[in-house]
Formats: C-alpha cells, sequence, structure tokens
C-alpha cells in the first residue's frame, strides 16, 4: 500500500477511535460506575432478530440474563420477555468531553433488561460502557506524555544540533544516560515510593509526568541531526547575514525542519505511553477504582478462575491491538513519506 493510503487508513481509524473516546458518555449505554450485583461475570449479551417462537423482528431485541439455578456462575436467558434496543435514549447523566453535561445516549434498552456488548464485571458493570470511558484516561495519558517527550526533544535536540560544542557533548551525555535507564521499572519505583493517601488526579498526573520526562532522549537525538544539517542551509546562512539572532534563527528557521519528525515521534510514542500506563493500572500501580482505565478492565486477568472461566474480560485487550497497529502504521507511512521528501 503506497504510504498516503496507509497513512490515511491508518488516520481514519485513529480519528474514530478517538472520536468514540470523546464521545464516550453517548455511545456507552451505561455510566461507568453503574454496577448490577445480580450480574457478575455476565457474558455479552446477543442481539436477536428472531423470538423464541421464530418470529422475526425488524427492531433487534435482547432477552433478559439470570443466574442459571442449576449450575453455578452460569446464566440463562428469560425469553418469555423481549426488550427491544431503542435508539437516542435518556440514561445516566455524563459531560460530553467533560465539559457539556448531557443524557442521551445512542441506544439502549428498558429496564430491567441489560444490554451488556462486553459482558460485565465481578460488580455486574458493563465492560463496554467501561471500556469507552477507560479510553478518556490511557488515551489522554498516552497523548500528554507524548507532547511533553517530543517537547522536551525538540527543545534539547534543537539546542544540542545548533551550537554544538560542549552543549551538544552535555546534553547528548545526560541523553545517553535517560536512553540507558529502565523507564517502565523507574515508574514502578515512583508510583511505589507514594503515600496510599494520593488522589487519584495527583497519581495521573505524576504518572504523566514521569513518561514525558524520561522519555526525551530518542526524540532530542533525531532531532539534533535535523537541527546539524538544517543550520548550514543557505537560507540560514542568508539570515544570520541580515543580523537575525540565534533565538531568532533557531525559531523561525531550524526547528521548523524538525516538525515531521516530531510528528513522527508522538506517533511512535503514543501507543507506548498508553501500554505503560495500562501496564501500571493492571499492576495497581495506576490510577485506582472507581476510574476506570484500560489497565484496571484487564487487572481481573490476574485471577485464575477468570481467566479459565471468562473469556469475554478479554475483549478490551483484543480492542486495543487495532489502535496499537494504526499508531505504528500511522508512524510507518510518516517515516516513509519523510524519507521521499528532500530537506
Amino acid at each position: 500500500m503506497k504510504p498516503r493510503y496507509k497513512l490515511r487508513a491508518a488516520f481514519i481509524l485513529l480519528a474514530a477511535v478517538h472520536a468514540a473516546v470523546v464521545f464516550a458518555g453517548f455511545l456507552a449505554p451505561y455510566g461507568f460506575a453503574n454496577q448490577d450485583r445480580e450480574l457478575p461475570f455476565a457474558p455479552p449479551t446477543r442481539l436477536h432478530f428472531f423470538d423464541a417462537h421464530g418470529r422475526f423482528h425488524a427492531r433487534p431485541f435482547v432477552y433478559r440474563s439470570q443466574p442459571d439455578p442449576s449450575q453455578p456462575n452460569a446464566y440463562i436467558n428469560d425469553t418469555t420477555q423481549e426488550y427491544p434496543v431503542h435508539f437516542f435514549v435518556l440514561g445516566a447523566a455524563y459531560r460530553i468531553a467533560g465539559i457539556l453535561p448531557a443524557r442521551e445516549h445512542l441506544f439502549g434498552v428498558d429496564e430491567p433488561g441489560r444490554i451488556l456488548l462486553f459482558g460485565s464485571d465481578a460488580f455486574g458493570r458493563d465492560q463496554f460502557s467501561r471500556f469507552l470511558y477507560g479510553g478518556q484516561l490511557s488515551l489522554l495519558a498516552g497523548l500528554l506524555a507524548a507532547a511533553i517527550s517530543v517537547t522536551l526533544g525538540m527543545f534539547i535536540g534543537g539546542l544540542a544540533g545548533f551550537y554544538g560544542g560542549w552543549i551538544d557533548e552535555a546534553l547528548m551525555r545526560g541523553g545517553d544516560l535517560f536512553l540507558a535507564l529502565p523507564w517502565l521499572y523507574l515508574l514502578f519505583a515512583v508510583r511505589a515510593a507514594l503515600p496510599l493517601h494520593v488522589s487519584q488526579r495527583q497519581i495521573f498526573v505524576l504518572l504523566v509526568a514521569v513518561m514525558g520526562l524520561i522519555g526525551w532522549a530518542r526524540p532530542a537525538r533525531l532531532i539534533r541531526g535535523v537541527a546539524l544539517s538544517a543550520k548550514e542551509r543557505n537560507f540560514v546562512l542568508a539570515a544570520r547575514g541580515f543580523g537575525a539572532s540565534n533565538a531568532y534563527i533557531l525559531r523561525r528557521h531550524v526547528l521548523p525542519q524538525a516538525y515531521s519528525v516530531a510528528l513522527t515521534q508522538i506517533t511512535l510514542l503514543i501507543p507506548q505511553y498508553i501500554l505503560a500506563e495500562v501496564t501500571l493500572t493492571f499492576l495497581g500501580l495506576g490510577v485506582g477504582e472507581p476510574m476506570p482505565s484500560w489497565g484496571s478492565l484487564l487487572s481481573s486477568l490476574q485471577q485464575y478462575y477468570v481467566l479459565a472461566s471468562y473469556w469475554w474480560m478479554f475483549l478490551p485487550a483484543l480492542f486495543l491491538m487495532p489502535l496499537f497497529l494504526a499508531y505504528y502504521a500511522a508512524a510507518d507511512a510518516l517515516q516513509e513519506r519523510l524519507k521521499s521528501v528532500p530537506l
């Protein structure tokens, strides 16, 4: 596939995922904290068009799941009552992008019916709704941490490449130190050193800051190479001849040459930082309950009986794979386009 088509396809998928996360409250049928203690580890709800008597229904419907009295941890469908799926229904209150209050949801069913597209967790919470809401935290962590890393990389790499000499040597040796750090274990150590009474907001901010601050070295080395080449170009020499200051040349002529490299690095770093947040939360070192994240959705898989009995608890991990592949495909396409465009 040509780079432009690959890039377009990847960006369409990424735009769809990010839009779904931003409008999680509208797409999710339930709130992320809504519990139904009578339905722990309920399997995904099946949509039906034919009822128990073989009659066709134009509108899809679901049956109510009930615990099977003859078999523990199993469910049966009550086929005596259909619950049609309605669209644009009123439900739990939420905020669009955390700002605008709303109560309208894309779909839902009447009580006591439940529509659980990804099944439910140990507290009877809808996994699909929590997956959408969890993306708001996990994606935001990846985006913010990648932005911090690349911004620092632009600044440090630009200074090192433009000025050279002892400044370049000192900054790049510091970069080597950060490259050698086992950053995931450093995150473990930082989080484990925090007191237990730290708020969830503070934990989130700290984890994002640490991820961003220790990941600047690789972007800085790449941007340094661009700055070394750009400072010798004719338009830079002409600007210097007209009396432009070093700060002006660096800001207006050198760093803009590295924007494409910075964009590629952001695209590569976002999935890495998302995975770091998911890993930390999975191990209990990230943002905890009741706030959902993609790591907290997978944390129940640490228990063997969940692994062995409830296959639908793997669905959040399965749906993360296309997201990561889209980010890496976008980064690969950007890199190919960068190679084809002369500096």
